[in-house]
């Protein structure tokens, strides 16, 4: 009996024995602590940010009440200001210390300062000024250094082996005189290549130059062919030489054709390039868009010598 019974006592303490119970107080202190820290610190930014905010509100509020007063003060002194302004236009005051007049200082400025000055205020327009000044003294350099031809001779139409022989210039010269007593002869040979086909005429500016050239008296002697008597009938604008060289056989109504001429040889080219239908003309002097009747007939005058002795010679 006494052994059952120990067998009983020691049954029953050995699973106390073999599974100890392990304290929860101390898991459940630490857990408390490091809640406890957190919370500690989150109590203490919260705790900052409202001083901080405090603070802010305080700073604000001073500003504002300083601002105010500022305001306030500046408001009384300008209705002190005005008060006084009106008792000094009322007479009732002959001066006032509050509202004092302001003189400006005038600074004496030397000849070199109000040189600066006037160039610093002025500096766009006389910029403008001295651009257009510049474009003048360009234009009237070109204009008197430009050669002035005592002879324009005008060539119209394909034929660009003769309306860009340098010896054309050289045959005419020949028989011209210093018209523009500048102490040099100088005939000008204005080439106007002008075709049928009406794009090409546009890209070359034909069109323009033919218009400017037939509406100014600076030429009157033309050279050209089918193409001239094809654009302009040539009764409208030029001098029946028949009436002035009946016998002549090169001449037929308002031309002298230079087909079996020594005009070729003359202008150094090949006869090939003298088509049948090639010929010399002298216009009519009338108004002209760009000219008076007597501009052209001034140069008719100074010019038909010339072409007369163009045509002696190529008569021969």
């Amino acid at each position: 009996m006494k052994n059952n019974k120990n067998k009983t006592v020691q049954s029953n303490q050995t699973p106390e024995a073999e599974n100890p119970v392990t304290p929860q107080n101390d898991n459940d202190d630490k857990i408390d602590v490091t809640k406890s820290v957190f919370q500690t610190a989150k109590e203490a930014h919260l705790k900052q940010l409202e001083e901080q905010e405090l603070k802010q509100r305080e700073l604000e509020r001073q500003y504002a009440e300083n601002e105010k007063k500022k305001r306030e003060a500046y408001e009384r002194k300008i209705l002190e200001e005005k008060k006084e302004l009106i008792r000094l236009k009322q007479g009732v005051i002959e001066e006032s210390e509050t509202i004092q007049e302001v003189r400006e200082e005038t600074v004496k400025l030397s000849i070199w300062q109000k040189i600066k000055n006037f160039f610093y205020h002025n500096k766009w327009w006389l910029g403008i000024a001295v651009l257009f000044v510049f474009i003048t003294v360009y234009l009237l350099h070109n204009l008197l250094s430009k050669p002035r031809p005592d002879l324009v001779v005008l060539v119209i139409g394909e034929s660009s082996t003769i309306g860009e022989s340098d010896e054309l210039e050289d045959y005419f010269e020949s028989f011209a005189d210093d018209f523009n007593d500048n102490g040099e002869v100088l005939v000008s040979i204005f080439y106007i290549p002008y075709s049928d086909n009406n794009f090409t005429n546009y890209s070359n500016g034909s069109d323009t130059n033919l218009t400017n050239q037939l509406q100014s008296a600076e030429a009157v002697i033309v050279i050209g062919g089918k193409t001239l008597k094809e654009l302009i009938p040539p009764e409208d604008i030029f001098v029946d030489l028949s009436e002035l060289y009946p016998d002549n056989p090169h001449i037929r109504n308002y031309g002298f054709f230079l087909k079996d001429t020594p005009f070729a040889e003359r202008i150094g080219v090949d006869d090939k390039a003298v088509s049948d239908e090639l010929f010399m003309a002298i216009r009519t002097p009338t108004k002209l868009l760009y000219s008076d009747k007597e501009d052209m007939q001034e140069t008719y005058d100074k010019d038909f010598p010339v072409f007369e002795q163009v045509i002696e010679d190529l008569s021969e």
